[in-house]
């Protein structure tokens, strides 16, 4: 089998700097960290990483997250024989494209590939907003909606600054004070810490912080690969809401994504639900990602669905067991 160590995967990513950052070698050893193994193939100038969950009884969930669909292809076979031999209960994959209503991958080209059928449960968010910040800011500021425009500008006259910050600790405590108030799932302060230690010193993270009178009220982790960027994590106090800190945030972050070469800022995440759908209940509710989609909304980008997820099943009764359990999950 043509597994290869972290720095042949190293520089054969390398070759391909349009990779999502989920098949970059440094995820791969932050998943090590919490329970995750992972696998990198490389064969007919074709690559994957795939995370292995140990499970009870000597089973294993294998999942490769967001990689290109025709690499998998490629590789089906030997990413077939792995998870056999490390008795796996299934195979999750989760393509790296957009689906074809917004002119990117049809379902059709994946879920074909052989023996996998359309998942009911992703990890990752299906939907999201996604800002083109090609342009000068001007360019990209214009294709805001005004309203946004306006609460970054007023952030500003009101004495909110944005600086690059260090303090994880401080992070984590407002993601704790975030998460408690909107209802969401927040990482451990060690995962933080080393999200932050193994991308910020590559060039790949930043943290930013925004602050008034020096006392932080919110602030976010980016992260970039070649022309994308994500917005992956991001925070924020009850304080001082009115001098609309975490609308220059976004704008601070948006610029040093450009700065490292972005042309687009995937905002991640969003309610799984049609355009239509979003625009006439989003005023109306809170719960789950509603929270923020009126936050993000207002910043001009294109809603997006990803090419579904797709699953391999290898063990059939505790695949049902599986779906079963995730059904009353939130993803992650």
């Amino acid at each position: 089998m043509p597994l290869v160590s972290l720095s042949e995967w190293n520089q054969f990513f390398k070759k391909n700097p349009q990779g999502h950052f989920l098949q970059t070698g440094e995820w791969g050893d932050l998943k090590a960290a919490f329970g995750w193994e992972p696998y990198r193939i490389i064969s007919n100038a074709a690559g994957v990483q795939l995370l292995l969950r140990k499970l009870p009884l000597g089973y294993t969930l294998a999942y490769i997250p967001k990689s290109n669909p025709d690499e998998c292809k490629t590789l089906l076979e030997e990413v077939d024989s792995l998870c056999r031999a490390k008795n796996s209960i299934l195979l999750k994959f989760e393509p790296d494209g957009w689906s074809a209503s917004v002119g990117g991958i049809s379902p059709d080209s994946v879920s074909p590939i052989k023996d996998f059928r359309i998942s009911p449960h992703a990890i990752q968010p299906p939907r999201t907003i996604v800002v083109d910040i090609q342009g000068s800011e001007e360019d990209i500021l214009s294709r805001m909606k005004q309203k946004c425009r306006y609460n970054i500008r007023l952030a500003e006259k009101k004495g909110v600054v944005v600086r690059k910050w260090e303090d994880v600790d401080a992070f984590h405590r407002l993601m704790e004070v975030t998460g408690s108030r909107d209802g969401f799932g927040v990482h451990s302060l060690e995962y933080y810490r080393r999200v932050f230690e193994l991308f910020h010193p590559i060039g790949m993270v930043e943290l930013l912080v925004a602050e008034f009178e020096g006392s932080p009220l919110a602030a976010l982790m980016i992260i970039v690969l070649g022309k994308r960027a994500w917005y992956l994590y991001g925070a924020s106090t009850d304080e001082e809401r009115n001098r609309m800190p975490a609308y220059l945030l976004q704008w601070e972050a948006i610029k040093w994504a450009k700065s490292k070469g972005a042309e687009e800022y995937d905002l991640w995440g969003v309610p799984d639900e049609s355009m239509d759908v979003l625009e006439s209940q989003f005023e109306g509710r809170s719960d789950g990602l509603w929270g923020v989609y009126r936050f993000k909304r207002g910043f001009g980008g294109v809603l997006h669905r990803a090419v579904p997820a797709v699953d391999k099943v290898y063990q059939p009764l505790l695949y049902r067991l599986y779906l079963w359990r995730m059904s009353g999950r939130e993803m992650g």
